[in-house]
């Protein structure tokens, strides 16, 4: 048995819409305002995803706190480039940590023991001779 992503647009637009909790024309809307843009059959009709329904979602969270839809918009993308920044810091840490481990096992497999002669006491060193 396969699973879907998240991100694969199975949903018609008023099964999306029941699943999000508002009418289909709300989702017109938030497509025509850039809010939401689900996938397209050939035959042009929409397909929303699970991500899709998420974002909704948010949308309607957001909306019910007052938001206007511009400011939901702007929200939306600020959110999106946080995430992005994110995963760029942890790429980014991840890369450090990387050359942090190579530098330590150069370092390691560059130091070469050094042999110490014990003089004894009294005793000139042979080397000397």
């Amino acid at each position: 048995m396969s699973t879907r992503s998240r991100t694969q647009a199975v949903y018609v637009i008023s099964v999306a819409a029941e699943l999000a909790g508002m009418h289909p024309q709300t989702l017109r809307i938030y497509e025509r305002r850039g809010l939401v843009n689900p996938a397209r059959t050939e035959g042009g009709n929409r397909r929303y995803s699970d991500a899709d329904i998420e974002r909704l979602q948010r949308i309607a969270d957001l909306a019910a706190e007052g938001m206007n839809l511009e400011g939901i918009r702007r929200v939306m993308e600020l959110e999106a480039e946080n995430e992005r920044l994110r995963a760029e810091l942890d790429s980014a840490r991840s890369a450090a940590a990387q050359a942090e481990a190579a530098a330590e096992r150069r370092q390691r497999r560059d130091l070469v023991p050094l042999r110490q002669a014990v003089a004894i006491f009294g005793e000139r060193p042979k080397f000397l001779d």
